[in-house]
């Protein structure tokens, strides 16, 4: 794409270009069908801000154009449907910014500007695309955004209003949703940005895109008891091996009482069970589990 955009466009003197995984991908959490969460950052020679080729363009109107060839690039329709679906509504200011960000802007944003619920989105990216050394200037970037320190009780609080709003949009008492069920896998997800965001600022080694490997760090320093880390470890596991099958297998959602019987066969077996009926109730308990841990780290929703 930057090869394109440059033979049509030129380039901007000193312009250095990153690609930000954020959600399932930043994580390496990726269901069958998720789509990619995506931010563009750039950064070029403050003294020059248009390009140098046949059609020149002006820094930021540069930058989006080579963002939307990215993003058609990547949702390329094939025989087999669409290839990727695209989603940079977390890039700073959602829908209403602009779909590339200079560094020092992105910068700027998430120290002064960003809400709480934006730094734990952040604390899931990963940049898997840079001009050669910019990779390392904007890790550092996020890293000081993540390791400020916070008031804990306003950070949890935040979470917790965070999680209601998303139970009152979404709903939250159907088991089967295994992402927005009460004690599913978002009450993990929000458990470990949590621990994240309250102990970064003196223990940055927490700091993770993986959900899992942040609760390993997470209870190996005791910010979680052995017995909490153990019931999310597990929990997020079994969550995960379910939901790949089911994505896989079902366009809409699961509903036990209308699914096929080797799907729910095949489901038990993914969560080492002999049937069906004992899986439905070892998740119903699971989510009991998990939310109780949320509670206790984060506060009731």
């Amino acid at each position: 794409v930057t090869k394109r955009v440059t033979e049509a466009h030129g380039a901007i003197p000193g312009m250095r270009t990153a690609v930000i995984a954020m959600g399932k991908l930043g994580g390496r959490e990726m269901t069958a069908g998720s789509d990619l969460d995506l931010i563009l950052l750039y950064d070029h020679d403050p003294k020059e801000n248009a390009s140098d080729g046949p059609r020149p363009l002006v820094g930021s109107h540069y930058f989006s154009r080579l963002t939307q060839r990215l993003i058609s690039a990547l949702s390329a329709p094939t025989s087999e449907g669409v290839l990727y679906e695209v989603d940079l509504r977390l890039r700073p200011s959602g829908r209403s910014g602009p779909v590339a960000t200079h560094l020092d802007g992105f910068r700027t944003y998430q120290l002064k500007e960003a809400w709480t619920w934006e730094h734990m989105a952040l604390t899931r990216a990963r940049v898997i695309s840079a001009s050669p050394g910019f990779a390392g200037e904007v890790d550092k970037a996020i890293r000081q955004v993540l390791t400020v320190k916070r008031t804990a009780r306003k950070t949890l609080a935040d979470i917790a209003d965070m999680r209601r709003a998303i139970a009152e949009d979404k709903g939250e008492d159907s088991r089967w949703d295994l992402k927005y069920a009460r004690g599913g896998l978002v009450d993990i997800e929000f458990i470990a940005q949590a621990l994240q965001l309250v102990h970064a600022h003196r223990h940055p080694d927490i700091l993770d895109t993986n959900t899992a490997r942040v609760l390993d760090k997470a209870t190996a320093a005791e910010f979680l008891t052995p017995a909490d880390g153990d019931t999310l470890r597990a929990a997020c596991r079994l969550y995960q091996r379910l939901t790949q099958i089911i994505r896989l297998c079902l366009v809409d959602g699961f509903d036990p009482e209308t699914a096929a019987t080797g799907l729910r066969q095949m489901l038990a077996r993914a969560g080492e069970l002999p049937d069906f009926a004992t899986l439905d109730a070892h998740v119903g308990e699971v989510q009991t589990a998990v939310r109780q841990v949320f509670e206790r780290i984060v506060g009731p929703v």
